[in-house]
């Protein structure tokens, strides 16, 4: 079916471009406010893919299509929020509870931090995020809350994408008694150093002041902040950061969007009831095990999938080099020590998972735990305890992380894949080690 004679299409046509597109019905009343990497392709699927009854009813009473095209499908991601909170329009609330959405809170705090709620969770604390205007009482927490965002999955990337560019933080600052080591993320420049006392606060505001402009839709004007202290910094012959600024110009002039095409831009909305998580089971996936017999030959692996299938060349092998005798929780401090000092020194090559499945129950997964809030790394963490099959195998993790929760269950069987493959990968090393210290020489 294709679109119907009796709708009025902006221009009379929908282009091949990111952008939101607006229903509105006979009265002129608005419908619904959705996103698009291709709005050509996006609102026709509505008229020529089978659906369920309420987008059936939906469709039935569209009469007129407006769209607004974007440069990017990250910022039709943030028209998208802004404009469903402006004109509240009946299906996007109708089709998902405005308490499953997710907001982008700013805290209002010394040191602002950026961070992800479910619509219960602002209720919770006395905070109604659909209102255009924050209460005096909801501004005494937060400087700003934006959404509702129909991808928390695009919301995790679009902040991990601007923490290149606009380094924000979610770190506390150092006591006056007592000095704090920077965090994993400042190693990496995404961090500007609120964890160790390098940055003041009134500079740090700067900086988020910056990203707000970005999820208000002001890319023009935070383009022009960041070109006016590009030239503060070049005539105080500061050229290193100017350079910086430059680069951090050019990408935010020049956005990539593959991160931020997902399945979402073929599947029609509503088809699914579940609340999302942020947590992409298509991304990197990082299972880690450790081989040895009584300490001896000891060694850790680490295998990565990727759209759920095994990625053998970003597969790395650690030989165990700080732990005497068989202490396995131990040596998995070490490995993850080791890999997350790796990813300090390249991040490109070493990037954060999605999830980190480790084998083991308790013992390990509170001692990688340990080892990821000491860096002040944000890493989701499953353990793997071993049953007699499958079938008993136990997933241990944080039950209060509603991401995990989200997807433990659908996920188990990769997690377990994932699990079986790191075994599989640290027993071909170990056997590999102990054959050389045997002077056995391997068989080709």
């Amino acid at each position: 079916m294709a679109i119907r004679d009796n709708i009025i299409i902006k221009n009379n046509e929908l282009p091949d471009s990111p952008g939101v597109y607006f229903y509105f019905d006979e009265n002129d009343e608005i419908l619904y406010v959705g996103k698009a990497t291709s709005l050509k392709n996006r609102v026709n699927s509505y008229f020529t893919k089978a659906h369920d009854n309420r987008i059936g009813e939906l469709v039935t009473r569209i009469r007129r299509i407006d769209y607004i095209q974007t440069p990017t499908v990250i910022e039709a991601l943030v028209l998208e929020a802004n404009k469903i909170k402006v004109l509240k329009p009946p299906y996007n609330i109708l089709m998902r509870d405005d308490k499953s959405y997710l907001y982008l809170g700013i805290t209002n705090e010394e040191f602002p931090k950026p961070l992800m709620f479910r619509g219960l969770d602002l209720e919770k604390i006395d905070v109604d995020p659909f209102k255009s205007e924050l209460s005096e009482k909801a501004r005494k927490k937060f400087l700003a809350i934006y959404g509702p965002y129909t991808s928390g999955y695009q919301l995790k990337k679009a902040l991990e994408f601007l923490r290149k560019m606009i380094p924000w933080s979610i770190c506390e600052p150092p006591s006056v008694s007592k000095k704090s080591k920077p965090c994993f993320y400042r190693h990496i420049k995404q961090c500007p150093g609120v964890c160790s006392g390098e940055i003041s606060k009134q500079e740090y505001r700067k900086i988020i002041k910056q990203l707000m402009l970005f999820f208000e839709g002001k890319k023009g004007r935070l383009l022009k902040s960041l070109e006016t202290e590009m030239l503060t910094a070049s005539k105080n012959m500061e050229f290193e950061r100017a350079a910086v600024l430059r680069n951090n110009i050019y990408a935010l002039t020049h956005i990539r969007d593959v991160a931020f095409i997902t399945k979402e831009d073929v599947d029609l909305p509503f088809s699914k009831v579940r609340l999302e998580s942020t947590i992409d089971l298509e991304g990197r996936i990082e299972a880690y095990d450790i081989s040895n017999i009584s300490g001896t030959s000891a060694v850790g692996s680490m295998v990565v999938f990727k759209e759920g299938r095994a990625s053998k060349e970003d597969y790395r092998k650690f030989k165990i080099k700080t732990v005497i005798g068989a202490n396995d929780t131990a040596m998995m401090e070490e490995v993850m020590r080791r890999r997350l000092r790796r990813a300090e020194i390249s991040p490109k090559s070493w990037p954060l998972p999605e999830v980190m499945v480790i084998d083991g129950g308790k013992p390990q997964v509170n001692r990688v735990q340990k080892v990821l809030d000491e860096l002040g790394v944000k890493v989701s963490i499953i353990g793997l305890a071993k049953g007699f099959d499958r079938k008993q195998d136990r997933m241990v993790y944080d039950r209060s992380n509603t991401n995990l929760l989200q997807v433990a269950g659908r996920g188990k069987e990769l997690f377990q894949k994932a699990r079986d493959e790191s075994h599989r990968f640290a027993v071909k090393y170990h056997k590999e080690l102990r054959s050389k210290a045997s002077g056995i020489k391997k068989k080709k």
